[in-house]
């Protein structure tokens, strides 16, 4: 099997979930440029497997790379996707894919018209409990489903912001925890239900962060076109990274997950079921071990031209979720039906709605 050319972009903390991956499918691939606006982290990075490196991802352009990996703040997923796949290359890029739905459509257009891949990462997808729960859900097992939530309350104390110079801010990072923490909840919440979305009402707030103009809280109701009601919470103010909670209830029973645990409930009969091949984690316990799977699967849609599993389309659709949540909030908490128009929001759109 020819070795597919690989290159990462963005070498800060995610990065090394990337670097175990690339090691885990070492026969798979050759690492051949990591790229970072600091040199000294691409440096640090392209050591691990004897590869060139640089600070402008311009350097890979005509170097055979099949394949970019995006980890970069988020207002560059888009124009970098482009640029990369108007050179024929493969991009994979980390959560979200854009800032908004105009940028992830001309992502998709080029991914079209180029005939490159365009995936985006969800790793928590190939987790082995949401694959055996979406299994039986669909099986019938737990009869329609009608409402659903997910809870996450999480840390990220004013040191987190201010060791980054794009987290915490509208115009590089697009929102605080809702596009930061709770996207993954959220994505496999629709992953999930397999439903699009009628409509969403939602509100966002900051409580304990003063000092930035991003959400430390969230809440919304969402329906599913197939009548589901969902509804979420995130907060990043709690005293620590308590384990995420999905929940679904359907006329037979409930299931859901309590991080990577998942759970069914029957009655009296209340079950757990655990990862029978969950790796150790090498980087923050809540990313999971899953990039590998997922990167693996990417490689094989390249190699053998299959369709991408989490693709530019399914990227979409979560980032919509998000982004009407933003924007039933700026309204008053109006009701936002899909589809609907999308924007860039802006610091001084959402200072001006808070009074602040």
């Amino acid at each position: 099997m020819t070795k597919l050319k690989v290159a990462i972009a963005g070498c800060g903390r995610i990065s090394v979930s990337y670097a175990d991956a690339f090691k885990k499918l070492a026969d798979e691939i050759e690492v051949v440029y990591a790229v970072d606006k600091v040199p000294e982290k691409a440096r640090e990075f392209a050591a691990q497997f004897g590869c060139s490196y640089g600070t402008d991802i311009a350097e890979i352009y005509g170097k055979g790379v099949d394949v970019v990996h995006l980890c970069l703040p988020h207002d560059l997923h888009a124009p970098m996707a482009i640029d990369a796949m108007e050179h024929g290359i493969n991009v994979l890029t980390e959560k979200p894919m854009a800032l908004t739905l105009q940028d992830a459509d001309r992502m998709i257009e080029t991914s079209e018209r180029t005939g490159m891949k365009l995936g985006c990462i969800f790793q928590t997808r190939y987790n082995e409990t949401v694959q055996d729960l979406k299994k039986r859900y669909e099986a019938g097992e737990f009869g329609i489903v009608r409402s659903a939530r997910s809870y996450l309350s999480w840390y990220r104390p004013d040191s987190y912001y201010d060791a980054s110079d794009w987290k915490g801010t509208w115009e590089h990072e697009g929102g605080g925890t809702l596009i930061d923490q709770a996207i993954h909840s959220m994505d496999r919440v629709r992953y999930i239900l397999g439903s699009d979305i009628d409509w969403v009402e939602g509100s966002i707030h900051n409580h304990m962060h003063p000092t930035r103009a991003v959400e430390d809280s969230a809440e919304a109701a969402v329906r599913f076109k197939n009548g589901c009601i969902y509804n979420l919470y995130s907060c990043n103010y709690y005293g620590f990274d308590s384990p995420i909670n999905i929940e679904f209830c359907g006329e037979k029973g409930r299931f859901g997950l309590i991080q990577d645990v998942g759970y069914t409930w029957f009655g009296k009969e209340y079950t757990e079921y655990r990862e029978v091949n969950r790796q150790e984690s090498v980087g923050k316990d809540y990313w999971g071990t899953t990039h590998v799977m997922q990167l693996a699967d990417f490689y094989k849609s390249v190699r053998d031209g299959l369709p991408v599993a989490v693709d530019g389309l399914e990227g979409r659709k979560t980032l919509e979720l998000v982004k009407a949540i933003y924007l039933s909030s700026l309204s008053g908490g109006k009701r936002i039906t899909f589809p609907f128009e999308d924007h860039k929001i802006t610091r001084e759109e959402v200072l001006a709605h808070w009074g602040k």
